[in-house]
């Protein structure tokens, strides 16, 4: 048979694949929650991501029923580090990364600029990218802002989370220590 679930509730580290949503709506395409045991979806309350992933990006994404962890690690007061691999359209210029830094770069229609982010350039058109916000589409913004398109887009970590190993579409689940 399948394993019980805890009573202290689900929190789960999913890789996620491309092409699906962090959305409980099914007509957006298939589900992150589609990856994981249907049950879970009639606890009281249900899962939900911890954050999200547009339906083009992969990686570690936080799955959890315990809505005190979903406020905690997705308040901007507590500045909850993301690390994303990203690959771009053209060759990257070693000025992002004091671009970035500044903590001055604002995106059209935010009212105050994106706090400062970690740009670590890996190759031609490749880097590691550092947040600790997570402002809609942040990412693909920054870089867009600057003249650079997204073609790839992977959170290799969440908070303390990392994926590792985990393959693509499979969930861990995921233990916190106690305080």
């Amino acid at each position: 048979g399948e394993p019980v679930d805890s009573p202290e509730g689900i929190l789960v580290l999913l890789h996620k694949p491309v092409g699906y949503v962090c959305s409980h709506d099914a007509k957006e395409g298939p589900r992150v929650f589609d990856l994981v045991p249907k049950r879970w979806l009639k606890r009281n309350p249900p899962v939900t991501t911890v954050g999200r992933l547009d339906k083009d990006a992969t990686g570690a994404l936080v799955i959890t029923d315990q809505g005190d962890l979903v406020h905690r690690w997705t308040s901007p007061k507590r500045h909850v580090t993301k690390l994303y691999e990203v690959t771009v359209d053209k060759d990257l210029d070693a000025r992002l990364v004091s671009v970035f830094a500044s903590g001055e770069l604002r995106l059209d229609d935010e009212p105050k600029p994106c706090l400062p982010a970690k740009l670590e350039i890996v190759s031609a058109r490749a880097a590691k990218l550092e947040l600790t916000e997570g402002k809609y589409h942040q990412v693909k913004r920054m870089f867009a802002s600057q003249g650079w398109l997204v073609t790839r887009l992977h959170r290799s970590r969440f908070g303390d989370f990392e994926l590792g190993d985990l393959p693509v579409g499979q969930w861990q689940r995921i233990l916190l220590a106690t305080q």
